[in-house]
């Protein structure tokens, strides 16, 4: 289900993903307010669609204004123990890695997930992008539900 909200325009493209962070110091007595803080903290989202013909309007936040798009709950790509790494079962990450350079970093700490939630696996991707897990973890790359209500 897309959510008509605004964002910033150099970010209002088709396609683009987002984790909402929430409101900002600057967004205190803006018009806005009620048409940009219509997200879910912490949800990740994807740009379905840019309003056609929509003002460019003025933001405290956004050098160069906000616009009127429709975004939709995204999926997150993650890693997860292998042993629970099935489409359809819940299951959580295994926790933070020091590890940035690592090629599955970014899976094994994606934005818009927590260490201490559960989310249901839509997809089982496969093999996560590393060779060897420097901290021993046997680990899936799976696709977690986009909809937040299913975590």
């Amino acid at each position: 289900m897309s959510t008509v909200t605004l964002i910033g325009t150099r970010l209002a493209d088709v396609g683009t993903e987002f984790v909402y962070q929430g409101e900002a110091d600057a967004c205190e007595g803006c018009p806005y307010r009620d048409q940009c803080l219509n997200l879910t903290e912490g949800q990740k989202y994807r740009v379905t669609s840019v309003r056609e013909n929509a003002s460019t309007l003025d933001c405290g936040v956004h050098d160069a204004g906000v616009t009127a798009v429709e975004v939709e709950p995204a999926p997150v790509l993650a890693n997860v123990d292998s042993n629970s790494a099935y489409a359809g079962s819940k299951a959580g990450l295994e926790g933070p890695c020091p590890y940035t350079g690592c090629p599955s970093h970014e899976f094994c700490e994606p934005a818009g997930t927590e260490f201490d939630e559960e989310y249901r696996i839509d997809e089982v991707v496969g093999d996560p992008p590393h060779d060897y897990c420097m901290l021993e973890r046997d680990l899936t790359l799976v696709e977690f539900a986009a909809d937040a209500d299913d975590a």
